[in-house]
């Protein structure tokens, strides 16, 4: 048959993950000659073939491609014809802007776990093992396109039998960037604060792991930042760490063996199962299966849902496997800064950790452990980092101008946008410190390094005084300048994601943004599409007294709505709200909220959790973010029925019959489930007059399960978010698709 000769690029995430090898494969398969080779935009392939073999070539690509890729397009040309004398694997084109997906850091896979205890392999117990199915990526990588001399392993020159792997096109280790061996790649070491210990290495990890069972706690240097770890089954040893890193109640996550080992701690269903064990190895939230598992209550107090993940790299498996008892696995970071990436920044915790257990492999981009949880069967994302970020989502047009998005304050993320396609930053956190927007700009300049991005616009957050909208004022002189309104943006990182391009009904339920009224928003219901939106309903405004520090202090919120209802009278009301304040701050607050004196105004659900939280004696004062709501999940009861009523009139909700009638209720189960009940019908009721469009979801409260799982079950249809999260951390998406100069062709 005659042979022509076709050029084949495929674009995706097809660096880093075997492609290259695997199109070697095939074409020994199919006896074609040609090259592969990356490029800018990921996999180009010249090949001669018949017009048949060329059509089973493409099929074995589209169905057969490696583990970790993924295929976005897939485009064959014919052009004139070349002469090949074998087909080759050639050096990587790095010409042209860069569009070639950054590969995220996955888990170690089956086969590097066989050798990992292995005795006859010369890996066997190596805690870098790796191939090119697993292992780090993203973390490592200074630049693209992603090879060895783009990485913090260029720092390490492979020995004769690990650049024979690398070297060999049918191996599994063929240009495994990160490949190493004890010869000659990143090793332990052992610390007591500040001083290396002299451990021999293959006794270093039975070291660390009685030290471990002995009640200390180490910073375990791990693939985007350090953990400290704990065992988990040690009460003492779970206070320790509470009382050194000031974290009373925060939930602490949980680093399991394996399946079998999660299954005595948890109830998990083939869903949960599929996510703990998936490639990207992210914690998942769970029904814990309560105090009689072995685990103290102190790793999740005043809550029945536990955080669990497997071991995602080969040192925390050697440590699980040495230990066989779970281990408490928290980000080792100061409050309101970044996970620590190096020992220098690990220091300003030694008054947290007892000993270090570090390598030398350099961690170029911090990347935290990702969170999850499932609800009506779908996967719900909480922080989005490890093993599924950066991201490329594809959007449903195609931009005329590059698009920087700088997100919103909390749980921040950022954006780039060009072309079709918007590049999602992994979870940077809140921007409350220095060393917090350092990391962010930081972020911001590795995306535009990699990428060889330059923006064009920049788009941030309407609040003035976030820091995301001070560095678009900032570092942008002579740029044009966009902001998009909060929870509008909420909505729109839904509608990119579902590639929704109509109208929708959306409703954005959070602690606060700001709105076009200069008010505090967070109880929003709105008509949008990517031109503008329509605020068609409210949460009447009500004031937080004390401003920031009503987020903090359920109390206070609650104080002013029985103001609000009770006016002066409040002061001689006995309920769990005022007797949380002396009589001297009933009175100061009472002529705060008569004078509006710091007391800005709000319209959150996220403070009306808050507020019932407080009513009913359930929380006065939060030790983090969203511990009312989580509070309240606990006291839900589902056969209670009912919601209270509300008022609705012109489009404002009117919720102090709500708090009044919380007030009446003497069961405090009764009154939760009945609040739960009562969301999810002024959602019906607003809703009502839109059906005919979409009803989309975002913002932070809805990450409550038993919110999530009421609205569920009665509007099936309804939307969120399933790739980013509904909080703050998908603002960076919808930020670039709002009325952005696009080609709708």
């Amino acid at each position: 048959m005659e042979h022509f000769t076709y050029k084949i690029d495929v674009t995706g995430t097809v660096q880093g993950v075997g492609f290259r090898p695997f199109i070697y494969a095939l074409a020994q398969r199919y006896l074609v000659t040609g090259t592969v080779s990356n490029n800018a935009k990921g996999v180009v392939i010249h090949l001669n073939a018949d017009t048949l073999t060329l059509k089973q070539f493409l099929t074995a690509i589209e169905y057969e491609y490696p583990p970790l890729a993924t295929i976005d397009t897939i485009v064959c040309q014919e052009i004139i014809y070349q002469s090949f004398d074998d087909f080759q694997i050639i050096q990587t084109q790095a010409e042209g802007t860069v569009r070639v997906n950054i590969p995220a850091d996955v888990s170690i896979c089956g086969e590097c776990e066989t050798e990992l205890f292995d005795p006859s392999n010369r890996r066997y117990g190596y805690p870098f093992i790796t191939c090119t199915n697993c292992g780090v990526r993203y973390s490592i990588i200074y630049d693209l396109p992603y090879d060895r001399k783009n990485t913090s392993m260029q720092f390490f020159q492979m020995c004769k039998a690990c650049e024979e792997e690398y070297n060999s096109p049918l191996d599994r280790r063929y240009h495994a960037q990160p490949i190493g061996c004890y010869q000659c790649g990143p090793t332990l070491s052992l610390w007591a604060k500040n001083e290396e210990l002299r451990v021999k290495n293959e006794e270093l990890l039975n070291v660390a792991s009685q030290l471990l069972l002995d009640g200390n706690i180490l910073a375990v240097k791990g693939v985007g930042g350090y953990h400290l770890m704990c065992d988990a089954t040690n009460e003492e040893a779970i206070t320790k760490l509470r009382e050194r890193k000031h974290r009373p109640t925060k939930p602490f996550a949980v680093m399991v063996r394996d399946m079998e080992m999660a299954r005595e701690f948890a109830v998990i269903s083939s869903r949960e199962e599929a996510l703990l064990s998936a490639q990207e190895r992210p914690i998942v939230l769970l029904q814990s299966k309560g105090k009689h598992t072995g685990l103290p209550l102190q790793v999740a107090p005043n809550i029945s849902r536990i955080g669990l993940f497997l071991p995602y790299t080969p040192l925390h498996l050697l440590l699980l496997h040495k230990l066989n008892r779970p281990l408490v696995a928290t980000s080792a970071n100061v409050t309101d800064e970044p996970i620590c990436t190096n020992f220098e920044d690990l220091k300003k915790l030694q008054g947290v950790y007892d000993y270090v257990l570090e390598h030398d492999r350099e961690i170029v981009n911090g990347c935290d452990d990702s969170v999850v949880m499932v609800v009506n069967e779908q996967q719900i994302v909480l922080r989005r980092a490890r093993g599924y970020a950066p991201m490329s989502i594809k959007l449903p047009f195609t931009l005329k101008q590059n698009v920087l998005t700088l997100g919103a304050n909390q749980k921040s993320t950022i954006a780039i946008g060009f072309g079709n396609e918007a590049i999602l930053s992994p979870h940077i956190g809140d921007l409350d410190s220095i060393g917090s927007v350092g990391y962010y700009e930081k972020n911001i300049e590795t995306l535009k390094r990699m990428y060889h991005f330059e923006p064009e616009v920049i788009v941030h957050d309407k609040h003035p005084q976030y820091e995301s909208t001070k560095y678009a004022k900032g570092n942008h002189k002579g740029l044009l300048l966009r902001d998009v309104q909060h929870h509008y943006a909420h909505i729109l990182g839904v509608m990119a994601e579902k590639n929704l391009t109509g109208k929708v009904f959306g409703v954005a339920f959070d602690g606060t943004g700001l709105g076009d009224d200069g008010k505090l928003w967070g109880g929003e219901f709105m008509v949008c599409d990517y031109e503008g939106y329509e605020r068609v309903a409210h949460l009447n405004y009500f004031k937080l007294l004390g401003g920031a520090k009503a987020i903090k202090e359920p109390r206070r919120v609650a104080l002013s709505l029985l103001f609000d209802l009770y006016g002066k009278e409040t002061l001689t009301l006995k309920n769990p709200t005022t007797q949380a304040f002396s009589a001297t701050e009933l009175k100061n607050y009472f002529l705060t909220w008569k004078k509006g004196l710091n007391a800005p105004q709000s319209s959150s659900v996220g403070r009306l959790f808050d507020a019932v939280a407080s009513l009913l004696g359930v929380c006065q004062v939060m030790s983090f973010e969203g511990e009312s709501g989580m509070m309240l999940e606990e006291l839900y009861d589902a056969s209670v029925t009912g919601y209270y009523d509300f008022g609705y009139e012109e489009g404002v909700i009117n919720v102090l019959p709500i708090i009044k009638a919380s007030l009446g209720e003497n069961d405090k189960t009764v009154a939760v489930s009945k609040f739960f009940h009562t969301l999810v019908e002024m959602i019906a009721v607003v809703y009502a007059a839109h059906k005919t469009i979409p009803l989309v979801l975002s913002g932070g409260v809805f990450q409550n399960r038993v919110l999530l799982e009421l609205v569920f079950e009665k509007f099936p249809e309804a939307m969120v978010p399933n790739l980013f999260p509904p909080n703050d951390g998908g603002i960076a998406l919808g930020q670039i698709v709002n009325n952005m100069e696009k080609n709708n062709d």
